[in-house]
């Protein structure tokens, strides 16, 4: 079979240069006409996508908010899922930061205060353990 384009041309016709039958023709077409798209074909064009892509890789901790308004100033789509399709097909995706207390005054003097006040048990410590075999313990 050979593969051509028939835009506009009847059923009969393309039956008779494919030799197929007509209803062949037309469940093959009637079932490619109904197939739905793999892929929705993407809003932003290469340029603008790579635009946004360098805006966040320059500036990682950008909102949503921020990007926002240069994309309606270039006349595209400002839809959330559109700008994030754009993101995870250009292999970044959002992640939140681990949250993690801050450190206080406390914190920081405590390990200082340990070791202030065992500095002395260093010397029985170093003989209990230095010179100790695993039978002592």
């Amino acid at each position: 079979m050979r593969h051509i384009l028939y835009l506009g041309e009847r059923y009969k016709t393309i039956s008779r240069v494919l030799k197929v039958s007509k209803s062949t023709v037309v469940s093959i077409i009637w079932k490619w006409k109904k197939l739905p798209r793999a892929v929705r074909p993407t809003k932003h064009r290469n340029q603008k996508k790579r635009t946004l892509v360098r805006e966040v890789t320059k500036n990682p901790m950008t909102t949503w908010t921020e990007l926002q308004s240069p994309l309606a100033e270039m006349g595209e789509p400002t839809r959330r899922i559109t700008v994030f399709t754009a993101f995870h097909q250009s292999g970044l995706y959002g992640r939140v930061a681990r949250w993690k207390p801050l450190l206080r005054k406390r914190h920081m003097t405590a390990p200082l205060g340990f070791a202030k006040r065992h500095v002395k048990d260093f010397e029985c410590i170093r003989q209990m353990f230095l010179w100790s075999d695993e039978a002592n313990m």
